[in-house]
This record gives C-alpha cells, sequence and structure tokens, in this order.
C-alpha cells in the first residue's frame, strides 16, 4: 500500500517566513531530505502546493502528459501583470499559436545572422571592463546581456539610456512580484498600500518606451534584419500582424527573461572558472587561437566543445530557472499518488541537477562530465532551458552568447577571486549575491 505523501504545515512554513523570504533553498533541502524526493507544502485557505525532485515525475509533467499541465497563475497573472501575455506568462492556444510565429526567428539559420550583432555588443560592454584589481562582475554581466538583447532586437546605437530605464524597471517590478509571490499572506496590504499599483505604472512606462521605439522603427521603413524586424513580419494563418499591444508584450518578456537567466548564468560560470584555474587552462587551450573577427562565426561556435560545456557544468550547479511551476488540468495519478484537478506543481532543478542519484560529486564543477565521449546521456534528469513544449525558445540564443563571453575573456585574462563560496540570491531566477573576480591581462 501507497505511503501517505507528507504534509509541510502552514505553521511550519509561518515559522520560516524570514528565510524562505530571503532563500528559500536550505527550507528546500531539509524537506526533500526530511520527506523524500516529493512532499506537499500546506499555505493557507485550504491551498497546498506539491514539491518534487523526482525526475520521472518532472518528465512525465513537462513532456510526457505536458497537455494537462499548464504555466500556474504565479506566471500567468502574478508576473503576467507586470510584463504582458506573450511567451512566457500564457496557456494553450493562445500560447501554441505565438509560439509558431515566434519559433522560426530563433532558428539557427536566422541566427547567424545575429551572431556578429552579439559580438559587436559583447566586445563593447567589456571594453571598460576593470583590470588589476578585484570587483563585482555581475552588474556587468546585468548590463552586457541586457545589451546584447537590445541590439539583437533592435539594431540601433542611440537607445543605450532607454534601455537602461527598462532595465532598472524590470528588475524593480522583479523585487516586488518576489515579494507577493513569498508573502501571499500580505497581498491585502500590498494593494491597500498602493505599492502593486505603483509597480503597475513602472510596468506602463516601461511599454510606452518599447512603443515609441517600436514606432521608430515602423516609420523609418527601413529593414534590419534584427529580432523586432522579424516579429514585426511575423503573421497568423489569416495573414494578419501581431497587434502593437501583443508585439510590445512578446519584446518586454524577450528582455526580462533573455537577458537575466544569461546574466545569471555567465556570473556564476565565471565565478566557477575564476576558482578552478586548471579547468580554466584547458579552456584557454580551446579559445586561446579562436578568432572572433572570422566572417563565419557560427563555424566557430562548433569549434568550442570544451567552453560549452563549461557553461552546461555551471547551468547545472546553478540553473537559473531553478523552480518550474505547472498546474494540472484534471486529476491525475503520479507514482500511485491521485492529485486533484488545479494541485500546483513546484519542481526544483536545483536540487535534481544536484540529486545524488544522477550525479557523480554532485557539489563539485566538473565540465568532463558532459564530453560526448563520456556517452551519457542526461536528457531524463538535466532541464536547463526546461523540457518538453514550453522548452525555453532562446535556448540556442543564450548558449552562443555565454560561449563567445566565456572565450572572449578567458582568451585575455586569467580570472581568480577572494570568495571561497558564492551567495545565492533565488528571485524570479537564481541569482548571485555578489561575484568579486580580479582579471589579469594574459601578456602580463
Amino acid at each position: 500500500m501507497q505511503k501517505p505523501m507528507v504534509t509541510v504545515s502552514q505553521l511550519t512554513v509561518f515559522k520560516n517566513r524570514s528565510r524562505i523570504l530571503a532563500n528559500p533553498l536550505p527550507f528546500h533541502r531539509e524537506n526533500f531530505d526530511k520527506h523524500g524526493d516529493t512532499f506537499m507544502v500546506k499555505i493557507g485557505l485550504g491551498n497546498k502546493v506539491v514539491f518534487t525532485r523526482n525526475a520521472e515525475t518532472i518528465k512525465y509533467i513537462l513532456q510526457k502528459n505536458h497537455k494537462n499541465y499548464h504555466k500556474s497563475t504565479l506566471q500567468t497573472k502574478d508576473l503576467g501583470k507586470y510584463i504582458g501575455q506573450g511567451l512566457l506568462t500564457s496557456n494553450g492556444e493562445f500560447w501554441r499559436v505565438h509560439r509558431r510565429m515566434i519559433q522560426p526567428a530563433f532558428h539557427k539559420k536566422k541566427l547567424e545572422g545575429l551572431l556578429a550583432i552579439m559580438y559587436e555588443a559583447i566586445t563593447t560592454e567589456l571594453e571598460p571592463l576593470e583590470r588589476g584589481k578585484e570587483f563585482d562582475i555581475f552588474p556587468l554581466m546585468g548590463d552586457l546581456a541586457f545589451q546584447v538583447v537590445a541590439k539583437s532586437l533592435f539594431s540601433a546605437g542611440d537607445i543605450r539610456e532607454r534601455m537602461r530605464k527598462l532595465q532598472g524597471i524590470t528588475t524593480i517590478n522583479q523585487k516586488m512580484l518576489i515579494k507577493e509571490m513569498r508573502q501571499p499572506y500580505l497581498k491585502w496590504w500590498f494593494q491597500l498600500s498602493g505599492d502593486i499599483n505603483r509597480h503597475l505604472d513602472y510596468a506602463k512606462d516601461a511599454r510606452n518606451l518599447l512603443d515609441r521605439i517600436i514606432q521608430e522603427r515602423v516609420d523609418s521603413k527601413v529593414d534590419k534584419d534584427d529580432l523586432l524586424d522579424m516579429l514585426l513580419k511575423a503573421r497568423y494563418e489569416d495573414g494578419s500582424p501581431m497587434s502593437r499591444k501583443q508585439l510590445i508584450d512578446e519584446v518586454l518578456i524577450l528582455f526580462t527573461a533573455g537577458h537575466e537567466t544569461t546574466a545569471n548564468a555567465l556570473s556564476f560560470a565565471l565565478f566557477l572558472l575564476a576558482k578552478h584555474p586548471n579547468t580554466q587552462e584547458r579552456l584557454f587551450q580551446e579559445v586561446g587561437g579562436v578568432d572572433f573577427k572570422d566572417d563565419d562565426l557560427m563555424r566557430l561556435m562548433g569549434q568550442l566543445p570544451y567552453t560549452k560545456q563549461c557553461i552546461e557544468e555551471a547551468m547545472r550547479l546553478y540553473p537559473p530557472v531553478y523552480v518550474i511551476d505547472r498546474v494540472s488540468l484534471a486529476e491525475d495519478t503520479i507514482n500511485g499518488h491521485t492529485f486533484k484537478r488545479r494541485t500546483v506543481w513546484l519542481m526544483s532543478m536545483f536540487e535534481l541537477h544536484r540529486h545524488t542519484k544522477f550525479w557523480e560529486n554532485p557539489t563539485e564543477f566538473i565540465p568532463e562530465r558532459f564530453d560526448p565521449k563520456n556517452k551519457k546521456d542526461f536528457s531524463d534528469y538535466y532541464f536547463p532551458f526546461g523540457a518538453g513544449p514550453r522548452m525555453c525558445i532562446g535556448n540556442n540564443f543564450a548558449m552562443y552568447e555565454m560561449m563567445m563571453v566565456v572565450a572572449t575573456l578567458i582568451k585575455k585574462f586569467r580570472l581568480s577571486s577572494s570568495l571561497d563560496e558564492i551567495t545565492l540570491n533565488p528571485l524570479i531566477s537564481l541569482k548571485p549575491k555578489k561575484v568579486p573576480i580580479h582579471f589579469t591581462p594574459r601578456d602580463l
């Protein structure tokens, strides 16, 4: 007979509210270690959330029976009110239609044309990099990733200040959303105090800013062959284009999702390389002779397998999307347990990627584990970009960008850090608090 599933009480959650607000990952780990790979958490008013790091369950929800599982209101409603209804925040037929429209913009053939734009943006952002002293690279990676998305979308050189304003709005609204998600018992106060309305006004400012940039492009009647052009030319089956509102939603979501996860992953990867000089030197042997001024950048991407392995391993240890949410549309039975319709699931990629059942020395940075020669298939328990039909649409875009950044830096510098262990800051995505790194030019 199947054992009943353990339920963590609402009182336990309330007693741990401060540490959960600051960083929920230790609370997750304690309960996984105590109760097993799947457990429930009671969050009030009869509501429960199921937490899991069970690989079979996660693959079942995201792939095998994905039609029965939609994104929860945490994204469709709570996040959606700030960044609109686009690929990241929609479900069902609405999502399918827009995924089909936007997918061609991220095919490898289309990305070939963006690689030169991407590289130019990367070199521009890295040019003022401080040498000779240790400094926190996380803000730099945030600026870099944001500008790469901006240039890839707009191909314009006169939008830096507007992009900084947009970046500031996305950051401040995310902090507000995290407070709403981790302190649901205070939502009444957030409404009464005017906090939510104030942040909704910020979101309107962001949308107005993007609307003006898009209108400038339309008025110019110039083809730039960038992501914005591709979105403007995208058509529904009846031949009609996206409405301006929908276009702004999709652009805003590309900014929010596209720059943040990349900045996080790059920061973690560079820190891990700084703490592993032998790995760093092996990486230099691969990238030392690479010239990104080469016309065939896509070909060069294929010549950097170890660079990719380093990034893959960094994203295993620190997956930017550290938890994925879903809600069931109908009753379902999983591993002998029956779950009611509207059950909310939170699937921990952070825990799955460190599970001792699947990974040898799971907390160690070992890029060699992703060497194709090892002939291991990680597809059942490694989901750095999600899985199933809703896998991140920009996964290739992000990987190429990260490979270029890592290769460019390792080619020029030796990295080191005085920090022993990185402090995590899990918000919508998994962020580091600070990433102090010292860059020593290799020609010294």
